[in-house]
């Protein structure tokens, strides 16, 4: 089999600029150019054979095999979300050489005189929207590659769906093009835009909706719009939240969220991660929708469904916490089980002995190892010119994992 170099070069903006002494030699030595039809046109007077890309894994078994002198073309840096990735994941390394030049992303940052070296980079090119959200609203700065479903109106629409949209918003299209356009705008403009095919989203943070007075975690209970005030109060949410392990990019399960307040303080803790709050009655879902929207909590999923049911439509989680069961706690904690990943974590909240024992013993029956902390809480009150402490009802706070000893 032959051992023939490939060789990545990428074009400019514009094209010509860009090309160095050595991408031009090996270009003009080729005996065939692979490319799109616009890079190809970048070199009308080439001796050799052209090609445009075609199905890449027909050229892929090509390449494996070819004696030829190869050089494929590609936009700006072939690395960064380029054809390399594809060729460097299916071919021997060694075999392959790249020439990078500017990219889009960099020339458009270059544009909007912005700096590039602390932003993330995301293409939703035939990719779902969901986990580019998830990243975009956990990032001070975003340039994103879009495509015609997963376009710029689109991911504005569901920014605001998130209720993030304290971005400033650059949308850059044709870029190297006549038609070159750079439009300045916000969130809810984009939603209202079209857009040329060929565009770079940049996404600035530039305000956090709603929370400049809020701590992550802590919020005090009387800002939480609840019905008579049943909610995992502070201190006992302090601790379960402390319980539950979070980690930045984990999966949560907040079963029977009642007004939310795990939820939206768990979200605060892992903005990389993701939150699914499972309520059922109709009083609660209208106070936990007011909650997410007061605390801007973007990656908080409600689910509008009674346990064990309404988990069969989640992904698998790290870590769940179950505040309510509505009477069906073996049956929750059965299904929990079936889903949890290895080294997940079961954190319940217990105010009655009934409840504790239950949950001890069927955490144990199914293989967990249980720890109980008891948190018994007491609050200064005012008495005339005196303060005394008032106690509340203690909370058993149950940890549960797999199989530790």
């Amino acid at each position: 089999m032959s051992q023939q170099k490939i060789y990545l070069v990428g074009a400019g903006i514009e094209g010509w600029e860009g090309f160095g002494a050595k991408a031009l030699e090996v270009i003009n030595s080729a005996d065939l150019l692979i490319g799109h039809q616009r890079h190809l046109d970048i070199f009308p007077d080439f001796a050799g054979k052209k090609q445009t890309y075609g199905d890449l894994s027909i050229m892929l078994e090509f390449l494996k095999d070819t004696d030829q002198r190869v050089v494929v073309l590609s936009s700006g840096d072939p690395n960064f979300f380029g054809i390399a990735r594809f060729l460097l994941r299916n071919l021997p390394k060694e075999r392959i050489e790249i020439f990078p030049n500017v990219t889009s992303v960099q020339y458009a940052f270059a544009r909007i005189r912005e700096p590039w070296d602390d932003a993330i980079f995301l293409s939703v090119h035939g990719r779902g929207l969901k986990s580019a959200i998830d990243r975009i609203i956990a990032a001070d700065k975003a340039a994103v590659l879009t495509d015609a479903v997963n376009n710029p109106a689109a991911i504005a629409r569901e920014l605001i769906a998130r209720g993030a949209e304290g971005y400033e918003v650059y949308l850059c299209e044709d870029l190297g093009l006549p038609t070159e356009k750079f439009t300045r705008t916000d969130v809810r403009g984009l939603a209202e835009m079209e857009s040329s095919a060929l565009n770079i989203l940049i996404l600035i943070k530039s305000w956090e909706p709603n929370l400049e007075n809020f701590p992550i975690i802590g919020i005090a209970d009387d800002e939480y719009a609840t019905a008579k005030k049943l909610i995992t109060k502070q201190e006992i949410r302090a601790v379960t939240l402390a319980k539950l392990q979070l980690q930045n990019d984990l999966v949560l399960w907040d079963v029977g969220a009642g007004s939310g307040s795990v939820s939206i303080e768990a979200g605060n803790l892992m903005p990389n991660g993701k939150v699914y709050a499972l309520e059922k009655n109709s009083q609660y879902l209208a106070f936990i929708r007011e909650n997410l929207k007061k605390f801007a909590a973007k990656n908080v999923m409600l689910v509008e469904a009674m346990a064990p049911e309404g988990l069969d439509e989640l992904p698998n989680p790290d870590r769940v916490f179950i505040g309510g069961s509505g009477g069906m706690l073996e049956d929750i904690i059965d299904a929990v089980d079936r889903r949890l990943k290895p080294d997940g974590m079961i954190v319940l909240n217990a105010v009655t002995l009934d409840t504790l024992t239950k949950a001890v013993e069927f955490l144990e029956d199914h293989g967990y190892t249980v720890e109980v902390t008891c948190v018994n809480v007491s609050k200064t009150i005012g008495l005339t010119e005196y303060k005394m402490f008032e106690a509340h009802n203690p909370v058993y706070i149950i940890s549960a994992r797999q199989g530790e000893e």
